[in-house]
């Protein structure tokens, strides 16, 4: 396995725009290094869910702030496979520094207000766990 986080969403269609965020955020270089890192992968369709305009406006150079926030409320700094949680409900510390919410005590997974749609996308430097809802971190 010699493909990053951002290498296998790279080449997968799902995430077209979550590459495209990864690189306007300036987070591709660091989601390609050692890691390990658990990355909770909003899908083209996810993003395509927020308000109109959302996306586009947060791709602006002026809004890379905002949108490495949100990005990195996506991304857990070790490997969390599924098999970790399964049957818990926990908080992970993310690289944002906002705890995430994870709750696998049921039939499937929540993270946020996503879920979890596809999981374990084994990478050299960590997992990738598909959602269906791009999760925007906590004010404040």
């Amino acid at each position: 396995m010699n493909k990053s986080v951002v290498d296998i969403a790279a080449g997968d269609d799902r995430f077209e725009t979550l590459v495209q965020a990864v690189q306007a955020a300036d987070l591709a270089e660091t989601l390609s290094g050692e890691g390990p890192f658990t990355v909770f992968a909003p899908t083209d369709e996810a993003f395509a869910n927020l308000p109109e305009g959302t996306v586009e406006n947060l791709l602006k150079p002026e809004n890379r702030d905002q949108l490495r926030a949100i990005l990195t409320y996506h991304v857990v700094p070790e490997e969390v496979p599924s098999s970790a949680i399964a049957g818990k409900t926990l908080q992970a510390d993310t690289v944002n520094g906002k705890p995430l919410g994870i709750d696998a005590s049921g039939g499937g997974v929540e993270v946020g207000n996503a879920n979890v749609v596809a999981a374990d996308v084994s990478a050299s430097n960590g997992v990738i766990h598909v959602v269906d809802t791009v999760i925007m971190p906590p004010e404040s």
